[in-house]
Protein backbone atom coordinates (compact mmCIF):
# COMPACT_ATOMS: atom_id res chain seq x y z
CA UNK A 1 0.00 0.00 0.00
CA UNK A 2 1.28 3.54 -0.81
CA UNK A 3 1.94 6.56 0.92
CA UNK A 4 -1.32 7.96 -0.51
CA UNK A 5 -3.42 5.08 0.07
CA UNK A 6 -2.23 5.00 3.81
CA UNK A 7 -3.05 8.42 4.34
CA UNK A 8 -6.28 8.30 3.16
CA UNK A 9 -6.92 5.25 4.93
CA UNK A 10 -5.91 7.13 8.23
CA UNK A 11 -8.18 10.25 7.65
CA UNK A 12 -11.22 8.23 6.79
CA UNK A 13 -10.84 5.97 9.39
CA UNK A 14 -10.62 8.74 11.75
CA UNK A 15 -13.59 10.15 9.95
CA UNK A 16 -15.53 7.26 10.54
CA UNK A 17 -15.61 6.14 6.59
CA UNK A 18 -14.06 2.94 6.80
CA UNK A 19 -15.34 1.22 3.90
CA UNK A 20 -14.39 4.01 1.69
CA UNK A 21 -11.51 3.54 -1.03
CA UNK A 22 -9.18 5.35 -3.66
CA UNK A 23 -9.65 9.39 -4.11
CA UNK A 24 -12.74 11.78 -2.54
CA UNK A 25 -13.15 14.09 -5.38
CA UNK A 26 -14.15 16.81 -2.96
CA UNK A 27 -13.00 19.38 -0.46
CA UNK A 28 -13.30 19.32 3.52
CA UNK A 29 -12.92 23.06 4.74
CA UNK A 30 -12.05 23.94 8.75
CA UNK A 31 -12.21 27.12 9.44
CA UNK A 32 -9.82 27.32 12.56
CA UNK A 33 -10.10 29.93 15.64
CA UNK A 34 -7.95 30.45 18.44
CA UNK A 35 -11.03 28.74 20.19
CA UNK A 36 -11.69 25.69 18.98
CA UNK A 37 -15.29 25.72 19.73
CA UNK A 38 -15.50 28.05 16.67
CA UNK A 39 -14.21 25.53 14.55
CA UNK A 40 -16.74 23.90 11.79
CA UNK A 41 -15.77 22.55 8.87
CA UNK A 42 -17.69 22.19 5.04
CA UNK A 43 -17.23 20.23 2.31
CA UNK A 44 -16.71 21.28 -1.36
CA UNK A 45 -17.29 19.81 -4.40
CA UNK A 46 -16.88 21.04 -8.20
CA UNK A 47 -16.62 21.10 -12.07
CA UNK A 48 -18.91 17.98 -12.79
CA UNK A 49 -19.53 18.61 -15.75
CA UNK A 50 -22.54 16.52 -16.02
CA UNK A 51 -23.26 16.02 -20.23
CA UNK A 52 -26.20 14.49 -21.75
CA UNK A 53 -25.71 11.81 -25.02
CA UNK A 54 -29.17 11.69 -25.77
CA UNK A 55 -32.57 11.32 -23.51
CA UNK A 56 -31.65 9.58 -20.46
CA UNK A 57 -27.81 8.85 -21.75
CA UNK A 58 -25.39 10.64 -19.52
CA UNK A 59 -21.85 10.21 -19.70
CA UNK A 60 -20.86 7.90 -17.20
CA UNK A 61 -17.25 9.15 -16.00
CA UNK A 62 -19.01 13.11 -15.37
CA UNK A 63 -21.57 11.06 -13.57
CA UNK A 64 -19.63 8.36 -11.49
CA UNK A 65 -16.97 11.52 -10.13
CA UNK A 66 -20.34 13.41 -8.81
CA UNK A 67 -22.23 10.22 -7.52
CA UNK A 68 -19.22 9.18 -5.64
CA UNK A 69 -18.78 12.39 -3.84
CA UNK A 70 -21.65 12.71 -2.50
CA UNK A 71 -21.76 9.58 -1.40
CA UNK A 72 -18.34 10.06 0.57
CA UNK A 73 -19.49 13.33 1.90
CA UNK A 74 -22.45 11.62 3.75
CA UNK A 75 -20.23 9.38 4.84
CA UNK A 76 -18.06 12.16 6.54
CA UNK A 77 -17.57 12.63 10.30
CA UNK A 78 -17.60 15.29 11.85
CA UNK A 79 -20.58 15.90 9.63
CA UNK A 80 -19.82 19.22 7.45
CA UNK A 81 -21.82 22.09 8.63
CA UNK A 82 -22.77 22.41 4.73
CA UNK A 83 -21.68 21.75 1.02
CA UNK A 84 -20.69 24.29 -1.21
CA UNK A 85 -20.80 23.04 -5.27
CA UNK A 86 -18.33 25.47 -7.08
CA UNK A 87 -19.79 25.17 -10.65
CA UNK A 88 -19.64 23.90 -13.62
CA UNK A 89 -22.91 21.05 -13.21
CA UNK A 90 -23.44 20.97 -16.29
CA UNK A 91 -21.62 20.19 -19.21
CA UNK A 92 -23.51 22.55 -21.99
CA UNK A 93 -26.65 23.94 -19.50
CA UNK A 94 -29.19 22.72 -20.91
CA UNK A 95 -32.29 21.53 -18.63
CA UNK A 96 -31.69 17.84 -19.01
CA UNK A 97 -27.84 18.26 -17.94
CA UNK A 98 -28.83 20.66 -14.43
CA UNK A 99 -31.62 18.79 -13.40
CA UNK A 100 -29.35 15.19 -13.81
CA UNK A 101 -26.94 17.54 -11.44
CA UNK A 102 -29.41 18.96 -9.45
CA UNK A 103 -30.72 15.25 -8.73
CA UNK A 104 -27.51 13.69 -7.54
CA UNK A 105 -26.76 16.53 -5.49
CA UNK A 106 -30.24 16.02 -4.00
CA UNK A 107 -28.58 13.18 -2.55
CA UNK A 108 -26.88 14.80 0.25
CA UNK A 109 -27.50 15.17 3.62
CA UNK A 110 -26.30 18.88 4.61
CA UNK A 111 -27.74 22.33 3.29
CA UNK A 112 -25.82 23.42 0.14
CA UNK A 113 -25.34 26.84 -1.65
CA UNK A 114 -24.01 26.93 -5.59
CA UNK A 115 -21.74 28.90 -7.42
CA UNK A 116 -22.14 29.09 -11.28
CA UNK A 117 -19.80 28.28 -14.26
CA UNK A 118 -19.57 29.23 -17.62
CA UNK A 119 -21.12 25.86 -18.54
CA UNK A 120 -24.09 26.41 -16.54
CA UNK A 121 -24.75 30.38 -17.55
CA UNK A 122 -24.26 30.70 -21.25
CA UNK A 123 -27.39 28.84 -23.16
CA UNK A 124 -30.07 30.66 -21.37
CA UNK A 125 -27.78 33.25 -18.95
CA UNK A 126 -28.56 31.42 -15.82
CA UNK A 127 -32.63 31.26 -15.92
CA UNK A 128 -32.88 27.66 -15.47
CA UNK A 129 -29.88 27.41 -12.87
CA UNK A 130 -31.69 30.23 -10.62
CA UNK A 131 -34.81 28.44 -10.43
CA UNK A 132 -32.93 25.60 -9.24
CA UNK A 133 -30.61 26.81 -6.96
CA UNK A 134 -31.20 30.54 -6.26
CA UNK A 135 -29.44 34.28 -7.03
CA UNK A 136 -26.07 34.22 -8.70
CA UNK A 137 -24.44 36.16 -6.28
CA UNK A 138 -25.00 36.63 -2.54
CA UNK A 139 -23.47 36.39 0.34
CA UNK A 140 -23.88 34.77 4.15
CA UNK A 141 -22.40 34.33 7.84
CA UNK A 142 -21.80 31.58 9.61
CA UNK A 143 -20.52 31.50 12.84
CA UNK A 144 -18.15 34.42 12.79
CA UNK A 145 -16.94 34.05 9.11
CA UNK A 146 -18.43 36.23 6.22
CA UNK A 147 -18.64 34.44 3.04
CA UNK A 148 -19.31 35.95 -0.01
CA UNK A 149 -20.55 33.92 -3.55
CA UNK A 150 -19.90 35.52 -6.92
CA UNK A 151 -20.47 34.90 -10.30
CA UNK A 152 -17.52 35.42 -12.14
CA UNK A 153 -17.74 34.31 -15.62
CA UNK A 154 -20.06 37.29 -17.19
CA UNK A 155 -18.62 38.86 -20.04
CA UNK A 156 -18.87 41.77 -22.50
CA UNK A 157 -22.72 42.56 -22.95
CA UNK A 158 -21.58 42.92 -27.09
CA UNK A 159 -20.18 39.13 -26.85
CA UNK A 160 -22.80 37.36 -24.72
CA UNK A 161 -25.73 39.56 -26.49
CA UNK A 162 -25.26 40.65 -30.15
CA UNK A 163 -22.51 38.37 -31.45
CA UNK A 164 -24.18 34.88 -31.84
CA UNK A 165 -27.09 33.34 -34.40
CA UNK A 166 -28.43 31.41 -31.38
CA UNK A 167 -27.90 30.51 -27.63
CA UNK A 168 -26.69 26.98 -28.31
CA UNK A 169 -23.95 28.64 -30.35
CA UNK A 170 -22.85 30.71 -27.73
CA UNK A 171 -22.83 28.34 -24.85
CA UNK A 172 -20.78 25.99 -27.74
CA UNK A 173 -18.24 28.96 -28.27
CA UNK A 174 -17.52 30.12 -24.11
CA UNK A 175 -17.62 26.07 -23.30
CA UNK A 176 -14.14 25.95 -26.05
CA UNK A 177 -11.35 25.93 -23.35
CA UNK A 178 -8.71 27.24 -25.93
CA UNK A 179 -11.14 29.27 -28.12
CA UNK A 180 -10.08 32.40 -29.84
CA UNK A 181 -13.97 33.53 -30.29
CA UNK A 182 -14.50 33.37 -26.59
CA UNK A 183 -14.23 35.94 -24.30
CA UNK A 184 -12.42 36.99 -20.73
CA UNK A 185 -14.51 36.14 -18.01
CA UNK A 186 -15.51 39.22 -15.51
CA UNK A 187 -17.50 40.06 -12.29
CA UNK A 188 -18.88 42.85 -14.08
CA UNK A 189 -19.69 46.61 -12.17
CA UNK A 190 -23.16 45.27 -10.98
CA UNK A 191 -21.97 43.12 -8.68
CA UNK A 192 -18.83 44.88 -7.74
CA UNK A 193 -21.12 47.74 -6.71
CA UNK A 194 -23.22 45.15 -4.74
CA UNK A 195 -20.00 43.91 -3.25
CA UNK A 196 -18.72 47.19 -1.74
CA UNK A 197 -22.24 47.95 -0.30
CA UNK A 198 -22.14 44.39 1.68
CA UNK A 199 -18.13 44.76 3.02
CA UNK A 200 -19.09 47.96 3.83
CA UNK A 201 -21.26 46.69 6.69
CA UNK A 202 -18.47 44.05 7.84
CA UNK A 203 -15.38 44.91 10.71
CA UNK A 204 -12.22 44.41 8.90
CA UNK A 205 -11.43 42.42 11.51
CA UNK A 206 -13.54 40.19 10.38
CA UNK A 207 -12.39 36.44 8.49
CA UNK A 208 -13.68 36.52 4.67
CA UNK A 209 -14.11 33.93 2.62
CA UNK A 210 -14.73 34.61 -1.02
CA UNK A 211 -16.12 31.54 -3.79
CA UNK A 212 -15.76 32.02 -7.40
CA UNK A 213 -15.67 30.12 -10.08
CA UNK A 214 -12.69 31.87 -12.50
CA UNK A 215 -9.65 32.50 -10.36
CA UNK A 216 -10.37 36.25 -9.82
CA UNK A 217 -6.69 36.74 -10.80
CA UNK A 218 -5.09 37.20 -14.65
CA UNK A 219 -3.06 33.74 -15.02
CA UNK A 220 -3.86 32.28 -18.86
CA UNK A 221 -6.21 34.33 -21.26
CA UNK A 222 -5.62 31.78 -23.81
CA UNK A 223 -7.32 29.09 -21.62
CA UNK A 224 -9.99 31.68 -19.73
CA UNK A 225 -8.07 31.20 -16.69
CA UNK A 226 -8.50 34.93 -16.02
CA UNK A 227 -11.03 37.37 -14.42
CA UNK A 228 -10.96 40.73 -16.64
CA UNK A 229 -11.46 42.87 -13.33
CA UNK A 230 -9.83 40.77 -11.16
CA UNK A 231 -7.64 43.92 -9.58
CA UNK A 232 -11.04 46.02 -8.92
CA UNK A 233 -12.21 43.06 -7.03
CA UNK A 234 -9.17 42.55 -4.86
CA UNK A 235 -8.99 45.69 -4.23
CA UNK A 236 -12.27 45.76 -2.78
CA UNK A 237 -10.57 42.69 -0.28
CA UNK A 238 -7.85 44.98 0.48
CA UNK A 239 -8.72 46.42 3.61
CA UNK A 240 -9.72 43.42 5.43
CA UNK A 241 -7.28 41.67 7.84
CA UNK A 242 -7.35 38.24 5.98
CA UNK A 243 -9.34 37.14 3.16
CA UNK A 244 -9.46 33.77 1.10
CA UNK A 245 -10.30 32.85 -2.60
CA UNK A 246 -11.49 29.38 -3.14
CA UNK A 247 -12.18 29.06 -7.10
CA UNK A 248 -12.87 25.75 -9.50
CA UNK A 249 -12.80 26.23 -13.16
CA UNK A 250 -9.24 25.01 -13.69
CA UNK A 251 -9.27 21.85 -12.64
CA UNK A 252 -5.50 21.79 -11.50
CA UNK A 253 -3.65 22.52 -8.02
CA UNK A 254 -3.04 26.48 -8.07
CA UNK A 255 -2.08 28.57 -5.14
CA UNK A 256 -1.23 32.01 -4.84
CA UNK A 257 -1.03 35.47 -2.38
CA UNK A 258 -1.66 38.85 -3.57
CA UNK A 259 -1.02 40.88 -0.39
CA UNK A 260 -3.33 39.86 2.32
CA UNK A 261 -5.19 37.31 0.06
CA UNK A 262 -4.58 33.79 -0.39
CA UNK A 263 -6.26 32.26 -3.35
CA UNK A 264 -6.56 28.46 -3.60
CA UNK A 265 -7.94 26.11 -6.62
CA UNK A 266 -10.25 22.75 -6.03
CA UNK A 267 -10.01 19.79 -8.49
CA UNK A 268 -12.96 18.54 -10.19
CA UNK A 269 -14.55 15.68 -10.28
CA UNK A 270 -14.75 15.23 -13.67
CA UNK A 271 -11.37 15.11 -15.16
CA UNK A 272 -8.28 17.20 -14.87
CA UNK A 273 -6.74 20.01 -17.32
CA UNK A 274 -2.96 19.53 -17.82
CA UNK A 275 -0.99 22.64 -17.29
CA UNK A 276 -0.22 24.62 -21.08
CA UNK A 277 2.94 24.74 -22.62
CA UNK A 278 2.28 28.56 -23.04
CA UNK A 279 2.48 29.20 -19.40
CA UNK A 280 5.72 29.67 -19.95
CA UNK A 281 5.25 32.57 -22.66
CA UNK A 282 3.30 34.45 -19.71
CA UNK A 283 5.12 33.73 -16.72
CA UNK A 284 3.77 37.09 -14.96
CA UNK A 285 0.27 35.94 -15.14
CA UNK A 286 1.14 32.41 -12.68
CA UNK A 287 0.58 31.76 -9.32
CA UNK A 288 4.25 32.28 -8.68
CA UNK A 289 3.51 29.88 -6.12
CA UNK A 290 2.27 27.05 -7.50
CA UNK A 291 4.50 24.07 -8.28
CA UNK A 292 2.63 22.10 -10.97
CA UNK A 293 0.20 19.19 -10.17
CA UNK A 294 1.92 16.08 -11.43
CA UNK A 295 -0.41 14.09 -13.75
CA UNK A 296 0.71 10.72 -13.32
CA UNK A 297 -1.38 8.12 -15.87
CA UNK A 298 -3.67 10.52 -18.78
CA UNK A 299 -5.16 7.00 -19.34
CA UNK A 300 -6.47 6.67 -15.67
CA UNK A 301 -10.59 7.75 -15.39
CA UNK A 302 -10.39 9.45 -11.96
CA UNK A 303 -6.23 10.85 -12.82
CA UNK A 304 -6.12 14.27 -10.48
CA UNK A 305 -9.47 14.20 -9.30
CA UNK A 306 -8.14 13.45 -5.80
CA UNK A 307 -9.52 16.07 -2.76
CA UNK A 308 -8.20 18.54 -0.43
CA UNK A 309 -8.66 18.85 3.34
CA UNK A 310 -8.69 22.54 3.76
CA UNK A 311 -7.64 24.20 6.99
CA UNK A 312 -8.41 27.80 7.87
CA UNK A 313 -6.41 28.65 10.56
CA UNK A 314 -6.36 31.95 12.23
CA UNK A 315 -7.53 33.45 8.38
CA UNK A 316 -4.55 31.75 6.80
CA UNK A 317 -5.67 29.01 4.17
CA UNK A 318 -3.82 25.26 4.57
CA UNK A 319 -4.57 22.38 2.12
CA UNK A 320 -3.42 18.58 1.94
CA UNK A 321 -4.53 16.96 -1.35
CA UNK A 322 -4.44 13.32 -1.33
CA UNK A 323 -4.11 12.27 -5.10
CA UNK A 324 -4.25 9.02 -7.05
CA UNK A 325 -1.26 7.25 -8.12
CA UNK A 326 0.27 10.44 -6.77
CA UNK A 327 2.71 11.83 -3.98
CA UNK A 328 0.57 13.09 -1.52
CA UNK A 329 0.67 17.21 -1.84
CA UNK A 330 0.95 19.75 1.40
CA UNK A 331 0.36 23.42 0.57
CA UNK A 332 0.47 25.73 3.85
CA UNK A 333 0.68 29.20 4.70
CA UNK A 334 4.53 30.12 5.80
CA UNK A 335 3.98 32.68 8.39
CA UNK A 336 7.80 34.04 8.32
CA UNK A 337 7.95 34.05 4.38
CA UNK A 338 3.99 35.52 4.38
CA UNK A 339 2.83 33.00 1.53
CA UNK A 340 1.38 29.63 0.82
CA UNK A 341 4.62 27.10 0.48
CA UNK A 342 4.13 23.77 -1.12
CA UNK A 343 5.62 21.88 1.91
CA UNK A 344 6.26 17.91 0.24
CA UNK A 345 6.66 19.19 -3.67
CA UNK A 346 8.78 21.27 -3.85
CA UNK A 347 11.73 19.26 -5.67
CA UNK A 348 12.17 18.45 -9.22
CA UNK A 349 13.82 15.38 -8.08
CA UNK A 350 11.35 14.00 -5.59
CA UNK A 351 8.34 14.63 -8.36
CA UNK A 352 6.89 11.51 -10.58
CA UNK A 353 7.51 11.74 -13.91
CA UNK A 354 4.39 11.97 -16.16
CA UNK A 355 3.54 9.55 -18.61
CA UNK A 356 3.21 10.48 -22.13
CA UNK A 357 1.96 7.44 -23.53
CA UNK A 358 -0.64 8.87 -25.26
Amino acid sequence: MNHINRSRRHFLQTSGALALGSTLPISLVELAFADEKQNFTFAYISDAHIQQIKGSRFVRNWDRGLIRAVAETNLLNPKPDFVMFGGDLAQLGSVPELDHGAEILSALKYKIRHVMGEHDYYLDLGAYWEKLFGPQYYSFDHKGVHFIVLNSIRTYDDWTYHRWPTAEQRMLEMAGLDNPNSSPFMVGDEQRQWMKKDLDKIPLTTPIVVFSHSPLQKIYKGWNFWTEDAEQIQALLKPFNKVSVIYGHVHQIQYNQIGNISFNSVMATAWPWPYPQAYAQAEQYLPKLTVPMNRSDPFFERDATGWQFINVANGHVDLNYLLPENTDRSVGFDKDAKNPVDKQYQSEGARIPPQSHF
